[in-house]
């Protein structure tokens, strides 16, 4: 029998997170000869979680330069996918929704090659937030031949803009598969050696949007609340982007409840999660994984995309205020029942089987 060629591009952290469970489950079915590529924009950050999951790339385009652009990253990118799919010509490519998405549905669009966005749908409808993969998203949108939607928000989101239902697929959300395969009830980190009893604030922060003042407010509230209330710690693996280790330094260096960190591999990063208390971050995929852990997330951000986290009550938009940042950790601190109606809350993002739902379609499509 023939076997359906698919190839699975990634290039962040954040997208390799959620692209390996996809790239396992290929890997196991007889009928799929999976082919892996990576652009490596986040080479140090890329290479912890193909370790973490065992996976060697086919392709490895290794395109990070110091001090690269959007500009930089999409057009090196560009260029050398599309000879890696016009050598390869795969059935589909699959992309993610995050920065690499833009380039590799390009790449495969101009060498005629069907496309499939795996986490499609997700909207702000506001192009600068969370920039770029907003429009990034959107234009993939247009591209792609089967959109793998993770919720009903999302599909509805991509029938309102005229694709096809029959094109859409809800599978839930990759990154949950992820945990399940990395949470361990038995995990032990030196860090928790030195905060012992206290409740674990995790943060994560680096968006370009929030760089500079944005990111300043958020650590000034943050240390406001680490000096007003005694068992509270905050853990922060700070992002390798200098301009954030500047801002982090600068407000939060010399505070010896704030443990400034280097960024973690993807199992320590989703163990850290399980340990935390609360979750502060500018991220995406964070706003998925936390709640399937029955942690509350605040969102560092004016906007989501994930506004079915909003509505379920898992997650709440704190912006980049600082007053308002500390007002609503310091209700989750003081108000046990305003943290449990955030801690219980369902997990909207699916059963830790999207990508097994995924692969079925595809087989389903191309055999």
């Amino acid at each position: 029998m023939k076997k359906i060629k698919v190839m699975t591009i990634f290039g962040t952290r954040p997208e390799a997170i959620k692209m390996a469970p996809l790239v396992k489950e290929l890997e196991k079915r007889e009928e799929i000869e999976s082919i892996v590529c990576v652009t490596a924009q986040h080479r140090q950050m890329l290479d912890q979680v193909l370790e973490t999951f065992n996976i060697t790339p086919d392709y490895d385009l290794n395109i990070m330069k110091q001090g690269q652009t959007l500009v930089d990253i999409t057009t090196r990118a560009l260029q050398s996918l599309s000879e890696v799919i016009s050598q390869v010509k795969p059935n589909i490519v699959l992309v993610h929704g995050d920065t690499t998405t833009l380039s590799g549905s390009l790449a495969a669009f101009y060498n005629q090659v069907s496309v499939g966005h795996v986490e499609a749908g997700l909207r702000t409808y506001d192009k600068y937030s969370p920039f770029p993969e907003e429009v990034n998203r959107q234009v993939t949108g247009i591209i792609a031949d089967m959109h793998f939607a993770p919720t009903e928000v999302s599909k509805n989101n991509l029938l309102k803009e005229g694709k096809k239902e029959e094109t859409i697929y809800v599978t839930g959300n990759t990154a949950i598969d992820a945990l399940r395969t990395t949470v361990k009830d038995d995990y032990y980190h030196p860090i928790f050696d030195k905060i012992g009893n206290d409740k674990i604030i995790l943060l994560t922060a680096h968006r370009r949007e929030n760089l500079g003042e944005p990111m300043k407010n958020m650590f000034r509230a943050i240390k406001r609340i680490v000096e007003e209330f005694d068992g509270v710690q905050v853990i922060y693996p700070v992002h390798l982007n200098p301009l954030v280790r500047q801002a982090a330094d600068e407000v939060l260096g010399d505070n010896n409840k704030v443990h400034l960190i280097d960024p973690l591999e993807v199992l320590d990063f989703h163990n850290f999660l399980n340990k935390s208390y609360i979750i502060m971050t500018d991220s995406g995929g964070i706003q998925e994984e936390a709640p399937s852990l029955g942690k509350p997330v605040l969102v560092l951000r004016d906007t989501t995309e994930r506004p079915e986290g909003v509505s379920a009550g898992t997650l709440r938009l704190a912006g980049t205020d600082e007053d308002d940042i500390y007002d609503l950790t310091k209700l989750l601190l003081t108000n046990k029942d305003e943290y449990n109606k955030m801690s219980k809350s369902s997990n909207p993002y699916g059963d830790g089987m999207s990508s097994k739902y995924i692969v079925d379609e595809i087989i389903k499509k191309f055999s």
